[in-house]
């Protein structure tokens, strides 16, 4: 049997187990996964056992991953016993003749204690458990930040309208996009705020949701789009969630962001575990959408790479990606397999159930992993999904897939010539099966624990005065975030836009997992509350760490307020017109309208007296189009009305005379003559009245014209934005302070 040091997979190569043929040792390309993977397997196939060694793989290589783990498996990467020892077994459900069979199986796939210590030290395994104290806390629900890449409109839509899928989601409301109004209500809220960059908390947009910072949807009013009382039903069933004793497990804890969940803030690739078995459907619906949304935001601000950057694995996708069904996750999901390729990074799925996946949008995975299928059926859609038939390669892949067994998958891919089926190696990992929440908590937190302390016990060595919030220092065993609290003075200056003024703002910046560094790209600024700032202490209190470097912070806000804080401007180059101080673009638009009303009144005056005149025409048409239709509708009911006499004249000389004779022969002839004149006059007052019908939508297609020609005038549509930020010389930093508050 062959050493690992005589097998040692190259840089960039996953070792994952043999070819049954040959009795080789399988490599795969990392590189390779950047096109995607699935594995497809009934219950028992060793499909979660080959999903970790892809993870082990993985961090071998110092590539980091997220991990979304519905069934509980996945945990067991944190089960990495070096020693081999058996107690380490006992503590997880094992004994002695469990720590021999791993021992021997390490042994015959050529693995040895080394090579656990090196996956051990190579990259940060973490378990989190959104929802739940039971495992490092989670920030899920303390915001809806704004966007920080780039993105093009369609891709902005895109991230609003599955946010607001999964949030309507977790109050159980399916919403459809276009159809529902609480979606449009809420995507519209979200669209609103993350184009001015403004931060939403989920308190805050109920408030909006009650009291939207617009007037209109589309071309109607708010109220009657959504009516103020149902409007307060959905913000009731919002304000519901957020006062269950639950909730406040989704506020604490680290905060949902991709990169410190990828790397460790000294650079090292981290394996994060979130494990959701315990959640209901609405609530792992919701999580599962917003870590997608957020990866994909992460994911477009990163470099473009041939090289596998960072992974993506969900344990198990049936109900997250169905053919027919869109449920709110299917659609980020979509996105990361149409687009991840190009930032490195690779997406791997998993699932016991291919008759309930969209094969369509699975098209885009390069590799697969079919492991043993329990049905006919599914094997015929594996056959489907893979774009093969009896007659091109079906048959050869159906005879392999007749071999899989546990721990034995067929490899199809792309990259490789033909199909390969092999074993799995021996997992470094310990895998003991689904972990319960109980054993999760036994595991441990090591980063972003948050430490519980009496509020007399508030560290103060930070040197920096504390601020709360007055409505929230009666808030007894609260947890509590701190923010950057920076007060500036501003000069902003435009010759253009006569533009020179100061202005006072009081910015609030979010801090990292640890408090060691804030996020200077967003702020929030409570200039306009800072009469509602308190010092105070409140009930035993909570509270994330604070770690900024106080002696470092005069810099380090200098810095931050000039590259974050900026003053808006709207313009309209036709009319040569900016926005006036502290005016909103709808404001705006109103002005802009107003000018370009008086500006063109004498176009809108001609244009009216050429549409007026063609107006007029069409309808004298119509009326004696409509005139002509009715009287031609009249000589028909006259025409009937002769026929029907006649006929019945006709009818009464036969009965009373017994029999034809040639004057009843040709009273007949006259009342068919009549009869085919009264159809061919029925035919003509047809004609007419589609006349009538025909003139009238003319009059609506000119009135319509009309009203968009004039509407071209009045409307100035090269409104645009830009903003000028503040003179760096002129910036003036006030006392730096902290600012705690609870989500």
């Amino acid at each position: 049997m062959k050493t690992l040091a005589e097998i040692e997979p190259k840089t960039g190569q996953f070792y994952l187990g043999r070819e049954i043929d040959s009795g080789k040792e399988l490599f795969f390309e990392s590189k390779n996964l950047t096109t995607h993977a699935i594995c497809v397997g009934m219950t028992g196939s060793g499909k979660s056992g080959l999903g970790i060694i892809l993870l082990e793989e993985a961090a071998l290589g110092n590539i980091p991953a997220i991990i979304i783990d519905p069934k509980g498996d996945m945990g067991n990467l944190l089960l990495t016993f070096p020693d081999l020892n058996v107690e380490d077994f006992e503590k997880w459900n094992g004994n002695a003749d469990t720590q021999k069979i791993w021992s021997e199986g390490l042994k015959k796939w050529g693995e040895s204690p080394e090579r656990i210590k090196k996956l051990k030290a190579a990259a940060d395994f973490s378990i989190y458990t959104p929802g739940s104290r039971m495992g490092r806390p989670i920030s899920a629900l303390s915001s809806f930040d704004t966007p920080k890449a780039e993105l093009n409109e369609e891709e902005f839509q895109e991230l609003v309208n599955a946010t607001t899928s999964g949030l309507l989601s977790l109050i159980g409301i399916e919403a459809d996009p276009i159809k529902s109004r609480e979606h449009i209500l809420i995507a519209a809220i979200l669209n609103d705020a993350w184009k001015k960059g403004q931060n939403l908390e989920l308190s805050s947009l109920i408030g909006e949701i009650q009291k939207p910072p617009f007037t209109k949807i589309g071309v109607l009013d708010v109220d009657t789009f959504y009516p103020s009382r149902d409007r307060l039903e959905l913000a009731m069933k919002l304000n519901n969630l957020l006062a269950a004793p639950s909730f406040q497990s989704w506020i604490e804890g680290e905060p949902l962001d991709i990169q410190s969940l990828l790397y460790t803030k000294e650079g090292k690739p981290r394996l994060s575990v979130f494990s959701i078995a315990h959640l209901s459907d609405n609530e792992r619906m919701f999580f599962v959408t917003l870590l997608l949304t957020r990866f994909i935001s992460w994911m477009r601000r990163q470099p473009g790479t041939n090289d596998l950057r960072a992974l993506l694995y969900m344990d198990e996708i049936f109900g997250y990606f169905p053919p027919t069904r869109e449920p709110p996750s299917k659609r980020p999901m979509l996105t990361l397999l149409k687009q991840a390729r190009a930032y490195g990074v690779g997406i791997l799925l998993a699932t016991q159930n291919p008759v309930d996946l969209d094969y369509k949008g699975l098209s885009n995975c390069g590799t697969w992993f079919i492991g043993k299928l329990q049905t006919d059926r599914d094997r015929s859609r594996v056959l489907e999904g893979l774009n093969l038939n009896q007659t091109l390669g079906g048959n050869e892949v159906a005879n392999l897939l007749n071999k899989c067994g546990k721990r034995i998958f067929l490899l199809y891919s792309v990259h490789i010539s033909k199909p390969v089926l092999f074993e799995t190696r021996f997992t470094l990992s310990y895998l003991m099966g689904p972990m319960t929440l109980t054993q999760i908590k036994s595991l441990g937190q090591k980063i972003g624990e948050v430490k519980s302390v009496k509020s007399e016990a508030l560290p103060t060595t930070v040197g920096l005065k504390q601020y709360y919030l007055a409505n929230q220092l009666n808030r007894q065993d609260a947890f509590f975030k701190p923010k950057l609290l920076v007060k500036s003075r501003l000069h902003f200056v435009d010759s253009k836009a006569g533009v020179d003024t100061w202005i006072d703002r009081l910015i609030a910046f979010g801090l990292n997992a640890d408090g060691s560094s804030a996020d200077w790209e967003t702020g929030e600024d409570l200039e306009s509350v800072k009469d509602q700032l308190v010092q105070g202490s409140p009930v035993n209190a909570k509270y994330a760490p604070f770690n900024l470097p106080v002696k470092s912070l005069p810099d380090l806000t200098l810095s931050g307020i000039y590259q974050s804080q900026v003053y808006n401007v709207y313009k309209s180059s036709s009319l040569k017109l900016f926005s006036k101080p502290n005016e909103t673009e709808e404001d705006f638009k109103k002005r802009v309208d107003e000018a370009s009303k008086g500006k063109n009144q004498k176009a809108i005056d001609d244009l009216k007296a050429k549409y007026d005149s063609k107006i007029a025409t069409l309808q004298d048409r119509i009326r004696r189009a409509e005139a002509k239709a009715a009287d031609q509708r009249s000589q028909v009911g006259k025409r009937k009305m002769d026929a029907w006499l006649s006929a019945g004249a006709t009818l009464l000389k036969v009965i009373m005379g017994g029999k034809a004779n040639k004057t009843t022969v040709n009273d007949a002839g006259t009342t068919f003559r009549r009869a085919s004149k009264v159809g061919d006059e029925e035919a003509q007052a047809g004609r007419a009245e589609e006349n009538v019908d025909s003139l009238r939508q003319q009059l609506e297609s000119l009135q319509s014209a009309y009203s968009t020609e004039k509407q071209s005038l009045v409307s100035q549509n090269d409104i645009e934005s830009f903003v000028i930020r503040p003179r760096k010389g002129d910036i003036q930093i006030g006392d730096n302070s902290i600012l705690w508050v609870s989500p």
